[in-house]
């Protein structure tokens, strides 16, 4: 990571501490989104709206997911809005899901206007315990120095003059100017609550929802996502699902060590002039004026996306089934937004990303998920050592040694592997 500058603090995690908060948020944390979008040109509202509710079945419970996972479906100033309900992130079902809620939509010509954006909602409640300061000091400051890369990977324009939604919706104003180095987050809440400047819902991480205990740990871990623009690909939307989820928990284990810091006073100006540059009130109807953005900018941005894809790369790790970590790749160097300008329908931008997920982890075939099958059901246990278990496992999947170990060494890098000497067979740590 470049300029890793951290801000010490008398509350840091524990090794210990971060590895049990790191895997209770893995496992309790719901992502919920809002998919905003415009009618079918010459489409009245009245004709399209009530048949959609009927369609998606929404459960207006967030306890019961129904069919479709939708929370409720509302009209908005922009068109329609479906309020998706949180649950824990899987890739495959995720994908079903927002294919099955955006497909027909897509067919039917809906569109992703300036004025529709994409809010993701994370959610960690009930969880019966606090969660540290510390942790949520770094999801925001990691927000915060990665903002304006954050800010192309998620842009959603049609137009290279206006990559971006405008900053009424998502705006950062107040955000580059409050630190955790010099403020609670609590503070911080209540600035961006009482901001004349910046409605507070409107923060490009809105902490509105967020409660804490009088010592100021979290009482309720909500916090929403606004800066992503409006989006209609399926596999985009889970994608930057796992994106969300990969920074908050790399922000549990860097507070082992502290806060950490945006960057140094000339990079930090230079980060906040991006930000500027995307995301602004200056452009025609509801987008940003991007005319400033040059091909030799488009590079700058994506050089800092490979960098926070390269910081997060290690949490992927974690995710099952999961070509999440090379979808983000692909839109880090190629945003919605270009794929848009040039020229390609949702279809098709859904294709090229189906394409690249096609290569997940590594391409495994149908042998590879064999013997990962071989392992999770310990089909050769109460082996001596590993060497008999590997040919036993060599023997049973039609393998060389040469071969098995080979296949063997991809898993570990994915997985982890482990010899466990009192089954008697190997195991996956992840």
């Amino acid at each position: 990571m470049k300029e890793p500058i951290i801000f010490r603090r008398d509350d840091c995690l524990s090794h210990e501490e971060a590895l049990y908060w790191k895997d209770l948020l893995y496992r309790t944390i719901k992502i919920g989104t809002e998919v905003e979008f415009a009618l079918p040109k010459g489409v009245q509202k009245d004709d399209f709206f009530p048949p959609l509710v009927d369609a998606l079945k929404p459960s207006k419970d967030l306890t019961n997911l129904g069919q479709y996972g939708v929370l409720d479906v509302l009209s908005e100033h922009c068109g329609i809005e479906i309020q998706v309900i949180g649950r824990q992130p899987y890739y495959p079902v995720l994908v079903q899901q927002y294919r099955a809620i955006l497909d027909d939509l897509v067919v039917r010509q809906v569109r992703a206007r300036p004025t529709c954006g994409l809010h993701y909602h994370v959610l960690a409640l009930g969880l019966g315990q606090p969660v540290p300061e510390i942790i949520l000091a770094n999801v925001w400051n990691l927000t915060r120095r990665y903002a304006p890369n954050l800010r192309f990977l998620t842009s959603g324009g049609d137009s290279l003059q206006a990559l971006c939604r405008r900053r009424n919706y998502n705006s950062h104003l107040e955000m580059v100017k409050l630190t955790p180095g010099a403020m609670s987050m609590a503070e911080i809440q209540q600035h961006l609550r009482n901001s004349k400047q910046v409605p507070e819902h409107q923060n490009f991480l809105n902490l509105e929802h967020v409660t804490f205990t009088e010592e100021g740990a979290v009482k309720n871990f909500h916090i929403e996502f606004r800066f992503p623009d409006a989006d209609l690909s399926p596999i985009s939307i889970v994608a930057k699902t796992f994106l969300l989820l990969a920074i908050t928990l790399k922000a549990v284990e860097m507070s082992q060590y502290g806060a950490i810091h945006v960057g140094r006073v000339k990079e930090w100006r230079r980060k906040i002039e991006l930000l500027d540059m995307l995301n602004n009130n200056d452009g025609n109807l509801a987008t940003s004026d991007t005319s400033r953005v040059t091909p030799e900018v488009i590079e700058e941005l994506r050089v800092g996306c490979r960098e926070l894809l390269e910081l997060i790369k290690p949490i992927f790790a974690r995710f099952e089934n999961n070509p999440s970590f090379e979808i983000l790749t692909l839109l880090a160097e190629t945003p919605i937004s270009l794929l848009r300008v040039s020229g390609r329908s949702w279809a098709k931008i859904e294709e090229v990303l189906s394409e690249r997920a096609a290569m997940d982890v590594g391409g495994w075939d149908k042998t590879d998920r064999r013997l990962m099958r071989f392992i999770e059901l310990s089909e050769s246990e109460s082996q001596r050592t590993p060497e008999t278990w590997k040919w036993a496992a060599a023997r049973e999947l039609f393998l060389t040694p040469q071969e098995l170990e080979r296949r063997l060494e991809r898993l570990d890098v994915w997985r982890g592997l482990k010899w466990d000497s009192e089954l008697g067979t190997m195991i996956f740590l992840n």
